[in-house]
């Protein structure tokens, strides 16, 4: 049976995905080359600095690549990173056709992996299964045109909005399964981030169970009051404290002996709190593409506040916690009208053990 433009698109694509998670600051791509209706080559790009998914793809097919047309997610490469451009590696294959699901929005590339195969006579075609690419590669689009990071705030909560007690006590509101789950997306991202607030009630590891790779682990913290025995030290895993720039001079005990378990990021000051988007900005120049707020409430209040949230996951336990000091899972200033309510777009509600996680995006 003849295979289609979009079988072959759809297949690159699961190639691709196999490297979900692992791919930061780059993108996930996948390759596939054909000749005759039929698979020479294919290939994925694996992790920054090793091969993308076309060089792969080529070095399978060797000499059947002559002739052949491959299929790639994204728009291949033109200019010189940690590899040298896809597209020399293109021409010299004798490919002569490119089939490319998605244009690159990366500036240093857009449009010119596409004009530069065409003007060595290989036909290009653009746009296939490209609403789909573009969900795989969220985080990319967002970092590489934005220059800061993905930003997927994560909250565990009771049925009426609270996420610990009045007593502070939060452990544990959703089920196992919900934590289990998260424990499971941790992976997927650069970094997970948390209040000091987080870190001295809750003081918890922020780890991922089931991976090697373990995230970064951030903490937001303006006045460097984290123990530096807590959890979020303890492993082999790096920290970064986000705090206020320090006046020459100041630099106290506690700041010394933080700075020997974690990196101190230092960020600029707004009305006496840390500057998020300035935060963001520094976050990103050092190759951090995607982060999980964890909380708590007022961090994530503040962040959409200002307007930097791109997706939520909302796990919401059947359970009331009530009382007007019980905590909020979104604080910060919030808004004075309904009809500025912050409306989510591509809700999907799914049922995790007895909770019910809802998701969706603001962007």
């Amino acid at each position: 049976m003849k295979k289609d433009h979009a079988y072959f698109m759809r297949l690159a694509m699961q190639l691709a995905l196999k490297a979900k998670g692992n791919t930061s600051p780059n993108p996930m791509v996948g390759a596939v080359a054909v000749k005759n209706n039929r698979i020479v080559g294919k290939g994925y790009h694996a992790k920054a600095g090793l091969a993308h998914a076309e060089i792969v793809a080529l070095d399978e097919a060797g000499e059947s690549a002559r002739g052949a047309t491959l299929y790639v997610s994204l728009e291949p490469c033109a200019h010189f990173g940690k590899t040298a451009p896809c597209v020399d590696r293109i021409i010299k294959s004798g490919v002569n056709r490119v089939l490319v699901g998605m244009g690159d929005p990366n500036p240093l590339n857009n449009g010119k992996g596409t004009q530069i195969l065409r003007q060595h006579g290989i036909r290009v075609e653009v746009g296939f299964l490209e609403k789909e690419l573009r969900k795989m590669n969220e985080v990319f689009i967002k970092y590489i045109t934005k220059r800061i990071p993905f930003i997927t705030v994560k909250i565990a909560e009771s049925l009426d909005g609270r996420i610990a007690t009045r007593t502070g006590d939060s452990k544990w509101i959703t089920s196992d399964k919900s934590r289990v789950y998260v424990h499971r997306i941790r992976k997927d991202y650069d970094a997970v981030m948390v209040g000091v607030n987080t870190v001295l009630r809750d003081n918890p590891k922020l780890d991922a169970w089931f991976s090697q790779k373990q995230p970064v682990k951030i903490i937001v913290d303006s006045r460097l009051s984290a123990p530096t025995d807590s959890h979020v030290f303890s492993r082999n895993s790096s920290a970064i404290i986000a705090t206020l720039v320090s006046s020459p001079g100041q630099e106290t005990e506690n700041r010394k002996l933080l700075g020997q378990k974690a990196r101190i990021l230092e960020v600029k000051e707004k009305s006496g709190q840390i500057n998020l988007k300035d935060m963001m900005k520094k976050l990103a120049q050092l190759g951090i593409a995607n982060i999980l707020v964890e909380g708590g409430g007022t961090l994530v209040g503040s962040l959409f506040d200002e307007e930097l949230v791109d997706k939520v996951l909302f796990f919401i336990s059947p359970k009331i916690i009530g009382g007007k000091e019980a905590i909020g899972a979104v604080m910060g200033k919030g808004i004075g009208r309904m009809d500025k309510a912050i409306k989510l777009k591509d809700v999907r509600l799914k049922r995790i053990g007895e909770d019910f996680l809802i998701e969706g995006y603001l962007k």
